[in-house]
């Protein structure tokens, strides 16, 4: 049988009465009953991390990269602020580097008019740079707190499930691709040789 894709959900909010909430708990309800995923989410909020870089030494910043190590593959769940995003999802990204690389990820959005698209846009050219594959398709929120009932399920609940599921299906696939890329090229990796005189 084939090993679970581990899934790193990360929040792109960490302002107080965030509507992020609401959208990551939807979507980890769902993504939880995949068999073929494992779930963990990150939350800017709470590793709170350094606002200057320091290195690994930094115990949030130590947990972040083994989160992201450990991940075959991520979603970010971002909001739009000022036509981008946080500064607090930035301070995430940027704390870590070879961990991001040669995996996929995937953006749930949500904002005004344009459902947090703009920040999605933004955050494909920051990705790119770190190696990171990007899915052509997203799950977005327009006017997102007037799609959400007060238990915090969309009104069209089976629409938004089946859109998070294809965009999943194919985030699985780059997932489980890359990842026996990756250990196939630690297996060609040569051991180093001791030479004695």
């Amino acid at each position: 049988m084939e090993k679970a894709v581990n899934l790193a959900v990360i929040y792109g909010s960490a302002r107080e009465g965030r509507f992020c909430d609401t959208v990551v708990n939807w979507a980890t309800d769902i993504l939880r009953k995949d068999g073929d995923l494992t779930v963990c989410t990150l939350d800017p909020a709470v590793l709170d991390l350094p606002s200057r870089f320091i290195g690994n030494q930094h115990p949030a910043i130590s947990g972040l990269h083994q989160t992201l190590a450990a991940a075959d593959a991520y979603i970010v769940v971002t909001p739009e602020y000022n036509h981008s995003f946080t500064g607090e999802l930035k301070l995430l990204i940027d704390a870590a580097k070879p961990q991001w690389r040669r995996k996929p990820l995937a953006f749930v959005s949500y904002g005004g008019m344009s459902g947090g698209l703009r920040a999605v846009e933004q955050l494909r050219l920051v990705f790119a740079e770190l190696h990171v594959v990007t899915m052509r398709d997203v799950v977005s929120f327009t006017n997102a707190p007037d799609l959400f009932d007060q238990n915090g399920r969309p009104h069209n609940a089976a629409g938004c499930e089946n859109a998070l599921n294809a965009m999943v299906a194919d985030l699985k696939w780059w997932a489980k691709t890359l990842r026996s890329a990756r250990n196939s090229d630690m297996a060609d990796t040569p051991t180093p040789q001791t030479i004695s005189a």
